[in-house]
């Protein structure tokens, strides 16, 4: 029985990843989500935040990502995103503009719809400036 399984990551404008994995672990509401080889079929929506995922030769990869969903079936993955981004395609200077701005709608409380979308907003440059620390060798 093979431990690896297909992990398809697309993303709206395109494909992100596509490959053979060990293992895959995503933001959800309830936190983090591992998937491994023969994981049962389920479908759960992600939330803006970090996934990685190891290939069979041991290596790490990392991903900031958007809200979106996540199916398994099968022994094959398939995530769709709004936006995946690795760690060194990410302005920082861009996610801190992002993160005061999200932070500020956060605290203007207009409408319980725009407090949602600040909030996030928020976890998206949040976990954006934290893999891009990550990649300076800050550590999750």
């Amino acid at each position: 029985m093979s431990n690896t399984f297909v992990c398809h990551i697309y993303e709206a404008d395109g494909t992100f990843f596509e490959g053979e994995i060990v293992s895959l672990v995503v933001p959800t509401i309830a936190g983090k989500y591992g998937v491994m080889a023969h994981h049962r079929n389920v479908v759960v929506a992600l939330t803006p935040g970090i996934c990685h995922f190891t290939h069979p030769d041991g290596r790490v990869e990392y991903a900031s990502v958007s809200e979106g969903m996540m199916r398994v079936e099968n022994n094959d993955v398939l995530l769709l995103v709004d936006s995946a981004e690795h760690p060194d395609e990410i302005d920082e200077v861009r996610a801190r503009k992002a993160e005061a701005q999200a932070m500020e709608a956060k605290l203007q409380k207009k409408s319980i719809e725009e407090y949602y979308i600040a909030e996030a907003s928020l976890k998206r440059a949040m976990s954006r400036l934290k893999l891009a620390g990550k990649n300076r060798g800050e550590g999750l």
